[in-house]
């Protein structure tokens, strides 16, 4: 099986079966929780993050989120860290990155998470235009604030790319409402202040803080940042729509009977 594809080649088949302003995936329903599994592009390799990659979104997850390496990952630790300068060591771009993206499309939706300086450097509406292109449906941006998105957010959204904003502990509620009206797709919750990594216990008051954001949205909400556990998927059903998994499955030599296990978890 061919591990490249160009994003010309590619079809936005995922985003434009459904309607402009749909939700990525469905609200969570009868205990029900969805899964959002993350890879960095090309970790370990770019044939392996390929492989990796299109077994995840083939298990029935409903979206995979697709890391663009950067040089300084403010957000991220030292898992992802390491993965990130892997793959940049190992020769990968952002057109890399969006290469990887076209081979994968077609079997769940997909979410990149890129840092703003890589979307600067490539283009903003070259970014977008070939990104939705290869399949890709919803852009993560951890360093842009709402606030300093409104420039952006109609390049994004002209291509057909949802743009979806991250809700930290720390957020007011005017500021929760303020990220709900501007994202599309769903919302990404953070469960702690801090960087990813994998944590033994999820934080005391999120359920609260998912609560609060739940009520300002009718948009799923993902709760990411320190999920890696069944007993952690067990604890957000009831909470939120879905949880977002990262540094667990980057961690692991074979991700995949790690994401099996947490979708049995989902129920």
């Amino acid at each position: 099986m061919s591990c490249s594809a160009s994003p010309a080649a590619a079809t936005k088949t995922w985003r434009l079966s459904l309607p402009a302003d749909a939700p990525l995936f469905p609200r969570a329903a009868n205990g029900r929780l969805e899964l959002v599994p993350y890879l960095m592009a090309g970790y370990p390799d770019r044939h392996r993050s390929i492989e990796n990659g299109r077994r995840m979104a083939g298990a029935g997850v409903a979206a995979l989120e697709i890391g663009i390496p950067f040089s300084d990952p403010l957000a991220d630790g030292p898992v992802i860290q390491k993965a990130g300068q892997a793959a940049l060591e190992g020769g990968l771009t952002v057109g890399g990155a969006i290469e990887i993206a076209a081979a994968i499309s077609g079997r769940a939706a997909l979410v990149f998470m890129s840092y703003i300086n890589p979307i600067l450097a490539y283009g903003p509406d070259r970014f977008a235009a070939d990104a939705s292109s290869a399949g890709v449906a919803a852009l993560i941006v951890p360093d842009l604030p709402v606030e300093e998105a409104e420039a952006l957010k109609p390049v994004f959204r002209q291509a057909g790319l949802d743009t979806v904003f991250l809700v930290a502990p720390t957020s007011t509620d005017e500021r929760i409402q303020r990220i709900c009206a501007a994202s599309t797709g769903f919302v990404y919750c953070v469960t702690l202040t801090g960087i990813t990594g994998v944590r033994a216990d999820l934080p005391a008051g999120l359920d609260a803080l998912l609560g609060r954001v739940r009520a300002r949205t009718e948009l799923p909400v993902a709760a990411g940042f320190g999920i890696s556990r069944p007993e952690h998927i067990a604890a957000l059903k009831g909470h939120a729509d879905a949880a977002v998994v990262g540094s667990a499955l980057v961690a692991a030599d074979d991700p995949l009977p790690l994401v099996e296990e947490l979708l049995a978890a989902c129920g």
